[in-house]
Formats: structure tokens, C-alpha cells, sequence
């Protein structure tokens, strides 16, 4: 198994083209959010599959602005109850879950364990785990020898699982009732999680944790590529931590379903909450909705 996920992490293909959606979609709740910039794509995992989301009317200060359709679009017309999602690196993306019934009965109901993809989910491999993991949540940090080292929570047992040989093989580590969980893109024995007791932080690759000092009740964290930590509290409010000081912006509508820091020339971030799916440059202070929420 290590020389097929080896393989998969090294060599990537581009995803095909994604035709313009003539209706209006219907997302439903919103698992993740992430952008890869090889296809210059913005994706949404949600309980009916993975969609690609427009950002044509974001400005190029936008990674993929101006690119994409004009609405969003299921990917392969696939409705996959992708639960964990993330971009692991360009042209590689990562999910769990549940299949869609009507396809791919290889990969095994009901969990999918490990899956990836270099196709932009168009098509989907199983890695490891198969029939026996959900992982809610997934989050990669690369290691010096290039394999990627993962995170996944474990749904089943709320353990964090980790990987350091790109899903290749897993070990347990300690059991955590986690909302959200956040690597460290500079340190990858650093994990941050979101808990009913407040933001904790592992220095062991998620061996054991500790709370985070003074720091907010964060309900969605990220981490950006210089380390800077910005999370959701659990009033709405968007906080970010640059080492020193945790600082107030803007806030969300109601609770918000997914959150991810995009970057750029701006520090874009994206937002699932009542209002939709929406952007923000300003960490919240002004927003652009990309997607109305249905109904």
C-alpha cells in the first residue's frame, strides 16, 4: 500500500473541465471547504457529494478569482456523504465518509476509511481503512522526508488517528472529543483541536494535549502557511492569534458549518454559515456570499 499512496502523492493530473450549471444547487449541510491551487478550484464537501464553488465574481486578489462556474457544481454528479475533506497538496485531495449507494461499491459501505483523489473527485481511490473508519475531520502537514503525515478524527471512538506515510499506515493516538482539528503547516508535530473545554494544542503529533493559554473558546480553528491561528469562537466572532495578541474582526451568522483560510494576495478566508457559503478578505468585517443558503 505505501508505493500506491506514494505514487498518488507525487504524481497528479489535471481535473477536467466543469461545465456551468444551469440550476440553482441545493448543498445541504457543509462538511468542509478548501481551495487546491493546481486547478485554481474552490471545493465544498457536503452531505451530497463534493461541489465545486464559484468564485468567478471574487477579484483576483482571490486565488481562483474570476475562474470556476457560475454556480456550484457537483462533482461527477456524485452524492457521496464526504464528511472529512482537505487538500493535501496541489493536485491531491483527501476524504472520508460514506459512498454514494448507486456508486462504487469497491470502495465499501459504509466507510470509506482513507480516500484520494488526483482528479479533482471525479474519481476517487481507497488508501487504507476501508470499511472500518469515518474520519470527520482530516488535516495534512508535509515531513522533511516528503511523506505527508495526517490527522483524521476518528468518528467512532473520537481518537485521533495519525499517519506519517501519506494514509499509508495509521497509529492511535489520544482520544478527543473534537469539534475541529488544525495542523501546523510549519510544525508537524503541532496539532491544534477545538474542544467543549476550550482550544488545546499537541506538540507530539496528537499524542496527548494541552489547553492553549488564554486563549478563546474557539469553535473552528485553522492554522495559516506562517502560523498565524485563526479560529471561530463560539459566539460568532472571528479571532486571530499572531503569536502575541488574539484580536476581534468580524462574525458569523448563526452557527457556522466549515471555515478555511484560502490566502492569496488577501487573506481570504471561507465561511458556511446561515448566510451560505461566503468570502471574506477582512476576516469577516465585509462579505461576499458566493452561495445563498437553500430555502
Amino acid at each position: 500500500m505505501a508505493s500506491s499512496v506514494a505514487a498518488l502523492s507525487a504524481c497528479t493530473s489535471a481535473p477536467p473541465t466543469v461545465p456551468a450549471s444551469t440550476e440553482d444547487p441545493v448543498l445541504g449541510h457543509i462538511h468542509a471547504l478548501d481551495y487546491d491551487p493546481e486547478s485554481r478550484r474552490t471545493y465544498a464537501s457536503a452531505h451530497n457529494g463534493v461541489w465545486v464553488v464559484p468564485t468567478d465574481e471574487l477579484p483576483d486578489t482571490y486565488p481562483g478569482g474570476g475562474l470556476g462556474p457560475s454556480t456550484a457544481t457537483q462533482v461527477a454528479g456524485r452524492a457521496q456523504d464526504t464528511m472529512g475533506f482537505t487538500v493535501a497538496r496541489p493536485g491531491l485531495v483527501l476524504g472520508s465518509g460514506h459512498p454514494d449507494p448507486d456508486e462504487q461499491p469497491d470502495l465499501t459501505s459504509p466507510n470509506l476509511g482513507l480516500i484520494a483523489s488526483t482528479d479533482g473527485a471525479e474519481t476517487w481511490v481507497s488508501v487504507s481503512l476501508r470499511g472500518e473508519v469515518d474520519f470527520h475531520d482530516l488535516e495534512t502537514a508535509e515531513l522533511p522526508d516528503g511523506e505527508l503525515r495526517i490527522f483524521g478524527h476518528d468518528a467512532s471512538d473520537a481518537t485521533v488517528r495519525v499517519s506519517d506515510d501519506t494514509g499509508g499506515s495509521w497509529r492511535a493516538m489520544a482520544p478527543i472529543q473534537a469539534r475541529d482539528l488544525a495542523a501546523d503547516p510549519q510544525r508537524p508535530d503541532r496539532v491544534y483541536a477545538t474542544t467543549a473545554q476550550g482550544l488545546v494544542r499537541s506538540d507530539d503529533a496528537g499524542a496527548t494535549f494541552t489547553p492553549v493559554p488564554d486563549a478563546p473558546a474557539l469553535y473552528l480553528v485553522t492554522v495559516t502557511d506562517n502560523g498565524e491561528i485563526i479560529g471561530i469562537d463560539t459566539d460568532g466572532v472571528i479571532r486571530r492569534y499572531d503569536g502575541t495578541t488574539w484580536t476581534a474582526h468580524g462574525r458569523t451568522d448563526g452557527v457556522p458549518e466549515a471555515f478555511a483560510y484560502v490566502g492569496g494576495a488577501a487573506p481570504w478566508l471561507l465561511i458556511a454559515d446561515q448566510r451560505g457559503l461566503i468570502a471574506t478578505d477582512d476576516f469577516g468585517d465585509t462579505v461576499t456570499t458566493l452561495l445563498p443558503m437553500a430555502g
